[in-house]
């Protein structure tokens, strides 16, 4: 497991979201779908399009703007962001995986990276 993300609506329901190797995901699924009933959990999804891309580096802390930069790049891609998740070095973000490699390389260019050696890992 990686992202973890935790989202309170008004109603008093509560929405859990996290990301698991592609590998993993039918395994998690049947886990989870066999807890759903004892959880109370009106449903269980799964969601195998997504992918997540990550800004990482100690200079986060020091560098203000990192954040908006990251989100002004993919916006001008019209790359819609499904959650975000930080931590004091690192930004990641899920997106559709169909974005992944254009989200990669308009990464790459708007912190002057340089030509993307791209590298998919698939997760769910």
């Amino acid at each position: 497991m990686d992202v973890i993300v935790q989202n309170a609506a008004a109603d008093g329901n509560n929405d859990i979201t996290f990301t698991v190797k592609r590998s993993d995901s039918e395994r998690a699924k049947k886990i989870l779908d066999g807890l759903a009933a004892s959880l109370k959990a009106e449903s269980v999804s799964l969601d195998k399009k997504i992918g997540k891309v990550s800004v990482v580096g100690v200079g986060m802390k020091s560098h203000a703007g990192i954040a908006s930069k990251m989100f002004k790049a993919l916006a001008d891609e019209n790359i819609n962001i499904q959650i975000i998740t930080t931590s004091e070095i690192k930004i990641s973000i899920v997106i559709e995986e169909k974005y992944l490699e254009l989200a990669v390389r308009a990464l790459h260019s708007a912190f002057d990276l340089g030509d993307p050696d791209y590298e998919k890992e698939s997760i769910t």
